[in-house]
């Protein structure tokens, strides 16, 4: 099961302030939005994305379909047939999708500590 491109979603209480430290790590943006209090930034393969009153906590993310580049994979799993690896792993699913759907949609789990993860498809 392919999960898609991986990054940090966190939660931040000022995105200039944070953007200016992860540029100081090496980061550099590579997407997102200052206007609408998010931004993506890259360190090599290494993504974060920087999210201002968002959510609560901090987010490991997997985006289905796309490398670690943000670019459109021809081959990927589609995230219904990842929803349904996980039931029937028996993993609790907190957010599920219309496993009849296509194209865009969202599915999360919580860890067994406590850690939320989004499967976040854009196509």
């Amino acid at each position: 099961m392919e999960l898609g491109a991986f990054s940090v979603s966190l939660t931040v209480r000022d995105l200039d302030a944070s953007s200016d430290f992860y540029e100081k790590l090496g980061f550099t943006e590579c997407g997102g939005d200052r206007d609408k209090n998010w931004l993506m930034m890259r360190n090599g393969s290494a993504v974060i994305g920087l999210f201002l009153d968002m959510f609560g906590d901090n987010i490991l993310t997997f985006n289905p379909g796309w490398d670690q580049s943000a670019r459109n994979l021809d081959n990927f799993t589609d995230i219904r047939e990842i929803q349904k690896k996980l039931k029937k792993e028996g993993i609790e699913l907190l957010e599920e999708t219309d496993e009849n759907g296509r194209g865009p949609a969202s599915i999360s789990v919580v860890d067994p500590d406590g850690n939320m993860i989004l499967f976040d498809q854009h196509r």
